[in-house]
């Protein structure tokens, strides 16, 4: 029998999901500030050029956590804590290394290869993948606004100047991230060494093909109109207080899996009531676990007191 069903699109208010891409020099993270500050009042940054954002702290009121190691779980970790600290936006400065840096995606798929042997890089590539794909859904499912900054390689091209007069001039190719990364955002901003924004992907239609010479708040302002239009939706954040809170039911979070599935929330990167890094999806399912079991042992104490006898106890398995 089908059980698909359709049901009515909405247009839902979301939270700002921005790639800004360029070669060395363009001026990516001094945007993905402007931007980043403009669109939230707490602004988290991950570093990992080397500490270079802190240059511009006289400028801008942000917190910075630097790193020298870029495995993809080591990024869904962190982002976990910043949704549990409660970051409006946060900034991944830059997500390139989580391609080609140490211990990012290429490092994993070597260290797969040697494991496997000779001619098995089928086989490491479908190891790798899903913790690139985890990476990527927690980057999307963040409950605040996200910006990343991704490198572009360089190249030079010869061009005529106003005088006639043959020049060269430095251009950035594709970012350093996998092929078709850009798809992922709602918005990919290319910036060039004259730190002029080209809009060349936008989800946001008065955004779409737009050319801003040094973007300011301005930028922001628009993407803040747009997303603001739509139904209030609830985050990752509010379903894991949902999920966390003790007198919610084993139904009510069979319920809430089911929102946070259809809103694409599951792979939201929290922390556990311990402190742990988890997914939300992860939690939620074992706090189903935890109600449905406390549900059974309150319902065999009921059938104890009706019959007058003490419950049987068994073990259960870890």
């Amino acid at each position: 029998m089908n059980t698909f069903t359709f049901t009515p699109a909405t247009k839902e208010q979301a939270k700002a999901r921005i790639a800004l891409t360029g070669p060395t020099g363009s001026g990516k993270t001094y945007t993905a500030l402007i931007t980043g500050t403009a669109l939230g009042e707490r602004v988290a940054l991950i570093d990992t050029e080397h500490g270079s954002a802190s240059k511009y702290a006289d400028e801008f009121a942000f917190d910075t956590l630097q790193l020298t190691s870029f495995e993809p779980t080591g990024l869904i970790d962190v982002l976990a804590v910043a949704a549990h600290e409660g970051y409006d936006t946060v900034i991944v400065d830059s997500l390139s290394h989580f391609w080609s840096g140490a211990g990012g995606v290429l490092e994993q798929v070597d260290n797969a290869a040697k494991r496997y042997g000779t001619g098995s890089s089928f086989a490491a590539w479908k190891e790798t993948r899903p913790m690139e794909r985890a990476m990527i859904d927690a980057l999307l499912a963040y409950p605040g606004h996200l910006i990343v900054t991704m490198r572009t390689k360089t190249e030079y091209v010869v061009e005529t100047d106003d005088r006639g007069r043959k020049v060269p001039r430095k251009v950035g190719l594709k970012p350093e991230q996998r092929e078709g990364i850009e798809y992922e955002f709602d918005i990919v901003g290319d910036l060039d060494h004259e730190n002029t924004l080209v809009i060349s992907k936008s989800r946001a239609k008065p955004l779409s093909g737009l050319v801003i010479r040094k973007p300011g708040t301005e930028f922001a302002d628009s993407v803040l109109d747009w997303l603001s239009a739509g139904k209030p939706t609830p985050s990752a954040s509010d379903y894991l207080a949902t999920a966390t809170a003790p007198d919610t039911s084993y139904e009510d979070l069979r319920t809430l899996y089911e929102e946070a599935r259809r809103h694409n929330l599951l792979a939201a990167a929290v922390l556990d009531p311990a402190g742990e890094p988890t997914t939300l999806g992860d939690l939620i399912v074992r706090r189903g676990t935890e109600a449905r079991k406390e549900a059974g042992k309150a319902g065999q104490a009921g059938q104890a007191g009706k019959s007058g006898k003490e419950p049987e106890r068994k073990a259960v398995a870890a």
